[in-house]
């Protein structure tokens, strides 16, 4: 079974900048779409970004300008950018992959285990 594996979080002052990356791994014949979501402490999980596999990207207007996202997909892998961290951008961040596994005729959605995102002074 396909998996995520993330990582390059932790604790950063407010301005400075942050990378997260997520590795899938397994029998993957194709990547459809990836992506970045985020939960904060009593709130719901909000996406954060989404790249497809064209390289169309899409961003939640609150990173709009600071965060990018890209991907290699020799690698299988998607990044997260993140520039002029605020103190609102603390979260546990999840990488989320649709993919596509060999023997299956379909595609389902993977999610990481989440890293931790503190930005703080």
């Amino acid at each position: 079974q396909a998996q995520l594996v993330e990582s390059g979080g932790g604790l950063v002052q407010p301005g400075y900048s942050l990378t997260l990356s997520c590795a899938a791994s397994g029998s993957i014949i194709s990547i459809n779409r990836m992506g970045w979501y985020r939960q904060a402490p009593g709130k719901e999980r909000e996406l954060v970004a989404l790249i497809f596999s064209r390289g169309a990207t899409h961003y939640v207007d609150s990173v709009k300008g600071r965060f990018t996202i890209s991907r290699d997909n020799a690698k299988n892998t998607v990044y997260l950018q993140m520039n002029s961290l605020k103190p609102e951008d603390t979260a546990v961040y999840y990488c989320n992959a649709n993919l596509r596994e060999t023997g299956r005729d379909y595609s389902s959605d993977y999610w990481g285990q989440g890293t931790q995102v503190t930005v703080s002074s």
